[in-house]
């Protein structure tokens, strides 16, 4: 009996009880967060980190993600804003604001248009035109609204459609400028997105 009690019993070092840091570290490993494909696995992204941007998309069917607006969209043509999408709204939004700017221009960034209290029920702007209780701002051709591209002669310029979903409605009247705009926008953007086309004049 006594030499199947020997065989039975584990060794005593086996019955120790593992060091309070092990266990922690134990703790900790099971807890580790693993994303998982198809789901969306962003939470809560950190300050400056490309994910900020989130799942919000500014599109057009007229403009090709880095490709050349249409003429009409011009000073050279028609001179009517384009048509844009919105998707991917996050959650909280109670308005958008738009501003539209060429950072190629010789004065530095031109500002083409502004647009705010962009109402989250429309995902879409019609060409030419602004949602209902939307208010636009001073561009720097001087006037309220759309200018169309208008670069001077030579290389090709691009134009920056920045859409920024915000938590709050703007409390500015028409005709505001960009610095304005940007002020009273801080501490209330959810999310961005951008869409960036070109256009080109002939020497």
């Amino acid at each position: 009996m006594s030499f199947l009690r020997k065989i039975l019993r584990p060794p005593a070092e086996r019955l120790r009880p593992l060091p309070l840091l092990a266990i922690f570290a134990m703790l900790v490993a099971s807890c580790k967060y693993t994303p998982q494909p198809g789901l969306n696995n962003s939470a809560r992204p950190s300050e400056g980190e490309e994910a900020k941007i989130g799942s919000l998309v500014l599109k057009s069917f007229e403009i090709p993600e880095g490709g050349p607006l249409s003429k009409r969209h011009t000073c050279d043509g028609e001179n009517v804003s384009p048509p844009l999408k919105i998707e991917g709204i996050p959650e909280g939004t109670e308005s958008f604001t738009l501003i539209v700017e060429d950072p190629d221009a010789p004065e530095g960034n031109w500002v083409h248009w502004l647009v705010w209290n962009i109402s989250p029920q429309f995902d879409e702007i019609p060409e030419g035109s602004v949602p209902p209780s939307a208010i636009q701002g001073t561009n720097d051709f001087g006037y309220e609204g759309w200018g169309g591209p208008c670069p001077p002669p030579g290389r090709a310029h691009r134009y920056v459609f920045k859409l920024y979903a915000l938590d709050n409605l703007t409390e500015l009247r028409k005709g505001e400028r960009k610095p304005v705009l940007e002020k009273v926008m801080e501490g209330h953007i959810l999310a961005q997105a951008e869409l960036v086309g070109t256009y080109e004049r002939g020497r």
